[in-house]
């Protein structure tokens, strides 16, 4: 666990690349969950149309992904948060990547149907964005 604390660095760009790479996750899901469904060109029209009959890999795909755009904003919050109120950096960074790390493994289990520890890594994430909320209020007070 050290060895990932040290590949962290202390500098705001790194939470700030947390934040993108989370934002950006979601949309990598989309694409596993339209590849996976057989979305066409003509789907592009209704996209929504075509998941409400998904199945399978890219039904549980898509939810991954509407998952992630449901818990995105609670993250960037506490990130933004934490900085706000001076959390030392090295402690977002590393919550942050943590944030991402989980979320990943989250969307793998999500589409490999791995429900229990889907869920585990749920509160896993949520609980470092808690974490970051948490160490906000420790240093205002």
């Amino acid at each position: 666990m050290s060895v990932f604390f040290d590949l962290v660095s202390d500098k705001v760009a790194s939470a700030i690349w947390a934040m993108v790479v989370a934002s950006l996750l979601p949309w990598a899901v989309s694409i596993v969950a339209k590849v996976s469904g057989g979305f066409r060109v003509r789907n592009n029209a209704h996209p929504r149309d075509f998941f409400k009959n998904a199945t399978g890999m890219a039904a549980r795909a898509n939810a991954a992904q509407q998952n992630s755009y449901e818990t995105l904003p609670v993250f960037l919050a506490a990130v933004l948060v934490a900085m706000l109120f001076f959390v030392p950096q090295s402690i977002i960074n590393v919550l942050a990547w943590l944030y991402v790390i989980i979320r990943i493994g989250y969307c793998t289990a999500y589409i490999t149907n791995l429900s229990t520890f889907r869920s585990i890594l749920w509160v896993l994430s949520m609980a470092c964005c808690l974490m970051l909320f948490y160490m906000a209020i420790r240093v205002s007070v």
